[in-house]
């Protein structure tokens, strides 16, 4: 690659980091990925070596505009987000992709657009999936909504709003929005801050929390602040910066999230109903261009992260990996990293986490999500159009 190429490429890398990266800065972001990321669908699988575990990656497909989310179906197929507004099902054994009708309109810039997707645990009786996006509300004014859908016919039916940050603001950022079906049935909903930090530890708006619902929407009466004056029931933690992973032990029903730190100190959280987890009072980050945030690392009263990154890797999504296929990674969190162009593996050794295993740092594509599937492989969603398949070496 020439090197005034490459010059120009990492400028627009730079700038698309920085902006939240609008259409045209995608596309030079894309081009830029599509030469550098070493892997194409027609490659077949690539072999990796590592100290825990070796295993071969392949590429299921390399189209996808923008992809965000992803979860599976109980056939085994896929359901894709992509941030522009547009949800996929995908078929990971023949590459086949069916474009879904119905979804919301969302508002695509910056940060913002089409999230993740989560599948209800009972979709083989009730047909439901949930959607995260953000939207306009004013010609200044974005939020962050969830929706409850029917999945029927190849389209969506009977939309319900399940939950709608609040307030609004006017920035293109920090939208969150990860979603999660806990062992006990809940949908956790993790929230960004919105760039108002201070709101974080505010327990009467609901930005900088992840919050718990039922499946419907309401209100389940063992959340932590219920009985609080002032404070939204649906809040289950606090003190979270821009939370886009979660992530949870099925065996155990832990769950973790990952969020963005500012200007380093990234951040693994293990989240116990009603514990606060600092931010922006404490962190491991500074301000960009440099500068303390809050009081330090450290505060009574409020919760230290499992894991942190200092620099930031820029964590997307998060997942926990039990599977049998992989055993040298069983009981480790893997988390996705953009601005770092890896996955971190983090081993856990109950609650205690060892020292993290950069992944696929020669690729270079932005990691933006990962997940475990049914067949216990693990399966990467690329912001550059990639889904990827991770499994254990073949001879």
């Amino acid at each position: 690659m020439p090197l005034s190429l490459l010059a120009s490429c990492t400028t627009l890398l730079v700038v698309a980091l920085l902006a939240g990266c609008d259409a045209v800065q995608y596309q030079a972001l894309k081009t830029y990925m599509a030469v550098e990321k070493g892997l194409e669908v027609d490659e077949g699988p690539v072999s990796v070596t590592t100290g825990a575990q070796d295993f071969d990656i392949v590429a299921l497909t390399d189209e996808l505009d923008f992809p965000w989310g992803l979860d599976f179906l109980p056939d085994g197929r896929m359901l894709v987000t992509e941030k522009p507004g547009r949800l996929h099902i995908f078929d990971p054994g023949t590459g086949g992709r069916e474009t879904i009708e119905g979804v919301p309109e969302v508002y695509h810039k910056g940060q913002g657009g089409l999230l993740d997707v989560v599948v209800h645990p009972d979709f083989g009786d009730n047909r439901w999936i949930y959607l995260s996006a953000s939207v306009q509300l004013e010609p200044e004014r974005r939020t962050t909504r969830v929706w409850r859908y029917t999945l029927a016919d190849g389209a969506l039916h009977d939309e319900k709003l399940i939950f709608e940050a609040e307030p609004s603001g006017e920035r293109n950022i920090h939208f969150g929005c990860a979603l999660l079906f806990g062992n006990d049935d809940m949908l956790y909903i993790t929230m960004g801050d919105r760039k108002q930090r201070h709101k974080a530890q505010d327990l009467g708006t609901s930005l900088g929390k992840v919050h718990r619902l039922r499946d419907d929407g309401t209100i389940p009466p063992d959340n932590p602040f219920v009985d609080t004056p002032g404070a939204l029931p649906s809040i289950y933690t606090y003190g979270h910066r821009n939370p886009q992973g979660i992530t949870i032990d099925r065996a155990t029903g832990r769950i973790w999230t990952a969020e963005h730190g500012p200007q380093g100190g990234d951040e693994v959280n293990l989240l116990r109903p009603g514990t606060n987890y600092g931010w922006p009072v404490i962190t491991y980050g500074e301000e960009y261009g440099g500068g303390a945030i809050g009081e330090g690392t450290h505060k009574d009263g409020m919760e230290q992260p499992v894991h942190y990154y200092v620099p930031s890797i820029a964590t997307g999504g998060l997942a926990w990996y039990d599977g049998e296929a992989l055993p040298g990674w069983r009981g480790s969190l893997f988390v996705a990293g953009l601005r770092s162009f890896s996955v971190s593996r983090v081993p856990l050794d109950g609650d205690e986490a060892g020292a993290d295993e950069r992944l696929l740092e020669d690729f270079r594509f932005r990691a933006r999500d990962i997940v475990q599937g049914p067949d216990g492989l693990l399966y990467l969603v690329t912001e550059n159009g990639g889904i990827l398949r991770i499994g254990p070496l073949q001879p």
